[in-house]
């Protein structure tokens, strides 16, 4: 028997929930996996931006119970902090909770015109200038934590924090087609092949529901 269990919403369109899984499967937590139907009321709120504040992801283990992704990071940071969630430099640890947090709190417009639909695929897909200039922002953050690490991961050869935040960006720049610079563009392929997001997709390729507002025709 699992010793935790993480709820999520959906795992072909939440990318919170994507966030979380990583993150306690890069923590090696023994898990089980919840998912709520579609007809949910806090998965809904969640996949359709109803709320400012969710109850999914979340995360119980033992008598912890913890529900925003950022306190999952930092509750299995503290749990294993082994497993190297954030980087050992203090200068580069506090440049990866920097993105992270920047990450967790902004980027609105992205995710309002560019929603999580990791089945889907769009051609041509018009891009608003709200989005391109989160898309620009987001290029930035790559390409100035990749120059300095080396990567392939954003702080080194290892994954942090910092590339599950940004890892469900990776998938919406699949899913629409944008448009990176050359190592902003490696990054992503690395990410998209990594075997930890390959099992999440897979599982999401076989997930039956669909969310009719999330897969309208753009």
């Amino acid at each position: 028997m699992a010793e935790a269990t993480l709820t999520v919403s959906s795992r072909n369109y939440s990318s919170w929930s994507l966030r979380g899984w990583l993150l306690c499967r890069m923590a090696g937590l023994d898990f089980a996996v919840e998912v709520l139907g579609a007809g949910d009321a806090a998965s809904r709120a969640e996949l359709l931006h109803l709320s400012p504040s969710f109850l999914v992801p979340r995360l119980t283990h033992g008598p912890v119970r913890v529900w925003d992704v950022l306190a999952i990071a930092q509750y299995l940071n503290e749990w294993r902090p082994e497993a190297g969630l954030v980087p050992a430099d203090i200068v580069a640890r506090a440049w990866c909770r920097s993105i992270a947090g920047e990450m967790h709190g902004g980027f609105m417009n992205l995710r309002s015109a560019l929603p999580m639909n990791l089945r889907a695929r769009y051609t041509d897909f018009k891009l608003w200038g709200g989005a391109q200039s989160d898309i620009a922002r987001i290029q930035e953050i790559w390409e100035e934590a990749l120059a300095a690490s080396g990567g392939p991961f954003l702080f080194g050869a290892t994954p942090t924090i910092a590339d599950a935040m940004y890892a469900p960006v990776c998938t919406r720049f699949v899913t629409y087609g944008v448009h990176l610079a050359p190592r902003c563009g490696a990054y992503r392929d690395h990410i998209m092949a990594w075997p930890l997001m390959q099992e999440w997709i897979a599982d999401a390729d076989a997930e039956p529901e669909e969310v009719e507002e999330l897969d309208m025709e753009f």
